[in-house]
């Protein structure tokens, strides 16, 4: 039987949890995603697990935080002044805001804390400082041609 090697472009079906066992990415039903081993689509160490599986074989692997999405930081908390933001909608812990920084790129800041005063932002990805647990299959090899 075939096994998925680098240059191979392979469907996966794939669950992804963090440490508590919350359900932060999956495919759905019916729609596996498309991955070409050795292009740096995915993180490398679910690549490393999916060369040599075979169609219908199955593995878990984890990603550690340092090689996910980073530690979380402290220093990535952001006190924006009330009068800076708009007044409509009505600012919630838990919204998401888009940021330009200096050097013209996007950011989202994820607010955390409403003031009268001020509006404290995270800067850090949601899942900086989770370990992530990938469980894969896979679904259809598409050979390198």
């Amino acid at each position: 039987m075939q096994s998925a090697t680098k240059g191979d472009t392979v469907l996966i079906d794939y669950t992804v949890q963090t440490n508590d066992g919350r359900v932060v990415g999956k495919t759905e039903d019916g729609t596996p995603a498309s991955v070409t081993i050795g292009e740096g689509q995915i993180f490398p160490e679910v690549e490393a697990a999916l060369d040599g599986l075979e169609v219908g074989g199955e593995r878990s692997v984890m990603v550690s935080a340092d090689n996910a999405f980073g530690p979380r930081r402290e220093d990535m908390l952001i006190d924006i002044p009330r009068e800076q933001l708009p007044s409509e909608p009505a600012l919630e812990p838990g919204m998401t805001l888009a940021a330009q920084q200096q050097d013209g790129s996007t950011v989202n800041l994820t607010i955390t804390e409403v003031g009268d005063e001020k509006v404290t932002a995270d800067a850090n990805h949601p899942l900086a400082g989770e370990d992530l647990q990938f469980a894969l299959t896979l679904v259809e090899i598409k050979p390198a041609a």
